[in-house]
């Protein structure tokens, strides 16, 4: 008898997303067990009900997704509920609090449509600007395009902040280019940034205008703008959420919407992938990596 496909959401606000069970239902997760207010120090009994309950290939049934609003928080719980896991005896697990991974996979999936980013070589040549990029989204888009090889600005109101992050992306992506950005976008290092930028994410804040209309005389070198905010008014002025490729002089634009088709797709496919064995973890690079293969397969966006 084949064992119920089983996915344990531990997600780490008080009460757990409706909106990560629903993707989790329409992917194939048969029962969904959700768990809200999970931290590091919780976790591991609800691990041990993972992992003790099944055994053999049945393991492969059960899977563990972790969420939440808290991006920090979420991390700290992926990494007790991996540290638990011993020897053979262990369930596949995905990471994505508040979508940080899946969208941000989907902005660099959307921008190598237009950009040669799975050419090392070529990628190398590349420069982008990461507005917003201290924050969850925009963290991951960095660090994605930083593997990729492409020189990355990561630009943030603090300096401080964007060193940090342009610190933490680089111990973990060893040969990565990276430049802490501040100032505006007519003005100081960014401005000098953004004037050579083939490629502009901005991860911002909802509501928030980081990319004005004289912003984008500076990006006029740009061949692909993305903009992640979803609740007006634009993070880069001229894009609409809905837009999804749409050829705006020398660049193609993608608003939040029209990256969220990818976003979903992706979603829904690291969760199915989630049961096809119990040692998968699935963090940016992997959801990134599922979306190129989807993007390959000519699923549409």
């Amino acid at each position: 008898m084949t064992p119920s496909r089983v996915l344990v959401q531990l997600d780490c606000d008080p009460q757990p997303s409706v909106f990560d069970a629903i993707v989790a239902v329409d992917a194939g997760a048969h029962v969904l067990l959700r768990h809200g207010g999970v931290t590091p120090e919780n976790v591991v009994g609800l691990v041990h009900g993972a992992m003790f309950t099944r055994g053999g290939a049945d393991l492969a049934a059960t899977a563990i997704f972790v969420g939440g609003s808290d991006v920090a928080a979420a991390e700290a719980v992926c990494r007790r509920v991996r540290t638990t896991f011993f020897g053979p005896v262990r369930v596949s697990v995905m990471l994505d609090p508040a979508g940080a991974n899946s969208t941000a996979a989907a902005a660099v999936v959307s921008a190598g449509r237009h950009l040669p980013l799975a050419d090392p070589e070529a990628a190398r040549q590349l420069h982008a600007v990461v507005l917003g990029g201290t924050g969850p989204v925009g963290q991951r888009v960095a660090r994605l395009l930083a593997r990729a090889g492409v020189a990355v600005g990561v630009a943030s109101r603090s300096s401080g902040r964007a060193g940090e992050v342009c610190s933490r992306i680089a111990a973990a992506v060893p040969d990565a280019r990276l430049t802490p950005l501040t100032g505006g976008a007519t003005e100081g290092p960014l401005n000098a940034a953004l004037g050579k930028a083939d490629l502009v994410v901005a991860a911002g804040a909802a509501g928030a205008i980081l990319l004005d209309e004289p912003g984008r005389v500076r990006v006029a070198r740009a061949r692909v703008l993305v903009d992640l905010n979803a609740v007006p008014p634009a993070g880069i002025d001229g894009i609409a959420a809905t837009d999804k490729g749409r050829r705006d002089g020398e660049a193609f634009v993608y608003g939040a919407l029209g990256v969220g088709g990818t976003k979903m797709k992706i979603h829904r496919a690291a969760i199915a992938r989630l049961f096809a064995s119990n040692d998968a973890v699935l963090d940016a690079e992997e959801l990134l990596a599922i979306g190129v293969a989807l993007a390959g397969a000519g699923a549409s966006a």
